[in-house]
């Protein structure tokens, strides 16, 4: 082995953005953000005391589970054509050597390792100047992918390039040395409309209720108003969904399926989403503020605000993170009714908060139906409940449900109702569609065929829209 060592040169490989499809740094920063978000204070204070202090702090005050993090399949079959070949595989990154310990006994193929400590900060002429002195100029082959990497590969005998960032390659290339530019990660449209949820945006349609409760839904500058307040609460929820995809990184990557999500499998960047989320929030608000009534401005700042909440913490706080989805929803009605200048009606509030309240339910309950199903008794990672809960959350959720349909009923009978309905007792006949449906997706649910969002498993299923054009017509007769 070591003959082979000395005929071909080490091949040496980064870490952020090489081999792995993320960047440790912005990792563990918003690790801290998840678990320490009252000590954001910290991490500034750290940063005084120089980059390899920082990053050295950082890796110890937060926990990365180096098992799920998303590496480069590509990159990781060059490794293993070099061992194949007998060379020796180096891991060099600016990236703390705590955490580059662990990748590296993790996936046992490398044969050393060199990273930040906290006297060094390894990263472009400090990490050439290194491997020049252990392996020589043109001594070692370099494997990397962004501009602080150009250095490195300015000494190396062969360049890999991977991935690499805007202008990287064409720069590398003209260095002369690039055997190999490998493009793994490709991101595209796809990935944007899947981060951002537009498919979510449906239940956005929510803020549409109140017009059509107050039978507006004929009044062309109140439709374009409620488009308008439309597409800004989409922005804002994509904007928000984004955060929730940053903070909700380890989570993800343990979940069957959401270790898909752009973010969690490395398809996109921390760094691009750091940026696409304010900047989006920021044009939401300015648009709301100039273009719709300030009272819509106000109930975006309070969804978001609680959503943050909902995020940081109240999601893995039982019982309270139900209570919490279910005014989500709710928020999407009164945004309307703000945007409309609408007033909200007592019926209205209760009857949202006892139908979301159900469907929040089914939604968690949903998720331990498959913990269950694979045989785990622990608490949910990131949620305040164990598959041991089911029963209790169905019974509460069909009781909410029909406390939903019970909330209708007794609207009938209201005044103001009976004022604003030429045939008020027609609106009987929503009570038992509405039972039926509640009966439905909580059937469904229990037989484990919940795979969506309730809200938008109801506007893609068949059933839910009939039921729903026969709610509809019930109030049209009605009126």
């Amino acid at each position: 082995m070591t003959s082979n060592f000395l005929e071909a040169p080490p091949l040496v490989v980064d870490l952020d953005g090489t081999l792995l499809k993320s960047d440790l740094l912005l990792e563990t920063g918003m690790a801290f953000i998840r678990s320490q978000p009252l000590k954001l204070h910290k991490p500034l204070g750290w940063l005084t005391k120089g980059k390899a202090q920082f990053k050295e702090r950082l890796a110890h005050a937060t926990h990365i589970d180096v098992t799920v993090l998303p590496y480069d399949t590509a990159v990781i079959e060059l490794i293993e054509a070099a061992r194949k070949e007998g060379r020796k595989v180096v891991l060099a990154t600016a990236s703390h050597h705590t955490l580059a310990d662990r990748i590296a006994e993790h996936l046992q193929l490398f044969d050393q390792v060199l990273a930040t400590n906290s006297e060094c900060n390894l990263s472009a002429h400090r990490k050439r100047d290194l491997l020049i002195e252990h392996y020589s100029h043109g001594g070692f082959d370099y494997v990397g992918n962004s501009h602080d990497d150009l250095a490195v590969w300015a000494a190396a005998r062969h360049a890999y390039v991977v991935n690499p960032e805007s202008g990287v390659e064409k720069r590398a290339k003209a260095l002369g040395n690039v055997t190999r530019v490998i493009s793994s990660n490709p991101s595209g449209p796809k990935d944007w409309l899947k981060a951002l949820r537009l498919h979510q945006w449906m239940k956005n349609a929510l803020i549409f209720v109140p017009l059509l409760a107050a039978h507006q839904i004929t009044n062309p500058l109140l439709l374009w108003q409620g488009v308008l307040a439309f597409l800004l609460f989409g922005l804002c929820a994509s904007s928000v969904y984004v955060l929730n995809d940053l903070l909700d990184l380890a989570d993800d990557r343990h979940h069957t399926s959401k270790r898909h999500r752009p973010f969690a499998s490395g398809r996109l960047s921390i760094k691009s989403g750091l940026f696409i989320f304010p900047v989006l929030l920021i044009g939401v608000f300015v648009s709301a503020w100039n273009l719709l009534p300030w009272a819509f401005t106000g109930a975006l700042v309070a969804y978001y605000i609680l959503t943050l909440a909902y995020s940081l913490s109240l999601k893995r706080q039982m019982a309270v993170d139900v209570i919490v989805l279910a005014l989500l929803y709710t928020m999407r009605i009164i945004a309307g009714a703000a945007a409309f200048n609408l007033d909200l009606t007592f019926w209205m509030l209760a009857f949202s908060m006892f139908m979301f309240l159900s469907l929040a339910l089914v939604k968690r309950y949903a998720e331990l139906y498959e913990a269950r199903r694979k045989g785990h008794t622990e608490k949910t990672r990131g949620r305040g409940y164990y598959p041991n809960d089911l029963e209790m959350i169905s019974s509460l959720g069909a009781a909410s449900g029909y406390l939903s349909v019970m909330v209708l009923a007794l609207y009938i009978h209201d005044t103001v109702t009976v004022a604003m309905y030429s045939h008020p007792q027609v609106i009987w006949l929503a009570c038992p569609l509405l039972l039926f449906w509640v009966t439905r997706i909580w059937m469904l649910t229990h037989r484990g065929q919940m795979h969506d969002d309730p809200v938008v498993f109801a506007i893609r299923d068949r059933t839910s829209l009939i039921v729903g054009a026969m709610f509809s017509l019930v109030f049209w007769v009605a009126a």
